[in-house]
Order: C-alpha cells, then structure tokens, then sequence
C-alpha cells in the first residue's frame, strides 16, 4: 500500500476527527482514551487547533497517514520536542481497517527520515505492555526498549504498564 504523510492543517479537521470516531473503540483496546470531551466537535477542532499552535512554533510536528486516495488512514506524531537535546516523542495510531498491512511501520520511516532531516538525534516512544503490534513496529525500525514503568493504570478494567523505548539517530 502507497501512504505519505501530511502536516496537520486545520482543513483537516473534519476528515480527522470522522476517522478518530470511527476508530474509537479499536484505539481504546490497546491504548488509554481520549475522554468524551475528545469525540465532541467543538472540543476537537478547539484541541486541535491548540496543536496546530505547537507545530507552528516547531514543539511537535503531526503528521496524517494518508493513502492513495487522500483518506486519513492514521496519524504519526512528534511531541514534546527538546531543541537544545535534539529529543522527541513520538506516537502514532493507524486505523482499524488498515492495521496489520505496514502502515505503522512505513509512516514511523517516513517520519524519522523527516526527524533524521531537521536533526533530531533522540526519538522516544512508549506503548502499552498490551500492545505487542505497536512494539514490533518500534522495534523493526531501530527502537530498542529501556524500561517498563513501575506504575500500572487501569485500562477495559485491566491494569497495564508502559513499555519504553529509545531510537539514537545513526
């Protein structure tokens, strides 16, 4: 499957927030929710336009997965950027009917030839000890783990930890 990646625009918005809806259910089995406030409209364009403010000031980039036919199949982030350390987190979330087929993994290259690009030297990540599939993905693209957190969170009335990891540009 041919997918790029897209900065996030507010002309997105709608198309964005019809694809988090409709992948709600399936993103809260492996990772923690967003909150209902998240799935109302006004809440969503208003927190995203808050992250359309980070990105304009280069404190994260977020990046749509598209396909061949300009649908949002995913999105791929870099947050919480640290210029003087050259350090970024990153996440990211590929939606139900498209997992399992590369997606994960081919955006997460993109992005760090991207990162590779603006001069990132660190890239951190963190999933859910649950969520196996995203830590193949980390993993098939150079991410090593470090640590699992010491705290558990309750989650579909299960407790889970985080699982860390830590990409060192080459």
């Amino acid at each position: 499957m041919n997918i790029r990646l897209e900065k996030l625009t507010r002309d997105d918005f709608e198309n964005l927030f019809a694809f988090e809806v409709k992948n709600r259910a399936y993103f809260e089995k492996t990772v923690p929710s967003r909150g209902d406030d998240y799935y109302q409209l006004p809440n969503f364009i208003r927190k995203n336009d808050m992250l359309l403010e980070e990105q304009a000031q280069q404190l994260s980039f977020f990046y749509l997965i598209k396909n061949e036919l300009e649908e949002i199949i995913g999105r791929i982030n870099v947050i919480d950027i640290d210029k003087d350390q050259r350090l970024g987190h990153i996440g990211y979330r590929v939606g139900e009917e498209y997992s399992g087929k590369g997606v994960a993994h081919t955006a997460l290259q993109l992005v760090l030839d991207l990162m590779r690009q603006q001069g990132m030297l660190i890239i951190e990540a963190q999933t859910t000890t649950n969520n196996r599939a995203s830590q193949k993905v980390l993993e098939k693209n150079g991410f090593k783990q470090l640590d699992r957190s010491g705290e558990s969170f309750e989650m579909n009335g299960q407790n889970f930890t985080f699982t860390y990891y830590r990409w060192i540009n080459s």
